[in-house]
């Protein structure tokens, strides 16, 4: 016997706990990748601070030589 009027709609309890935590591990994931790609950014953008500084000294020497 088939029940009438009575139809099954919207999501039960486990499978919305379920797609929070895929999506709660997921930005983890993301989190940590991104947190490594802003380090090695920051290293990047040091390193060529560094090498700015140091063209501007010898150019700067060169100036003063002229």
């Amino acid at each position: 016997m088939r029940k009438i009027g009575k139809t099954k709609k919207g999501f039960t309890l486990v499978e919305m706990v379920l797609v929070i935590a895929i999506i709660v591990i997921l930005t983890g994931v993301l989190a940590i990748g991104i947190g490594s790609y802003l380090n090695k950014a920051r290293a990047a953008a040091s390193s060529i601070t560094v090498h700015n500084s140091s063209v501007e000294a010898v150019n700067s020497e060169v100036d003063a030589q002229l």
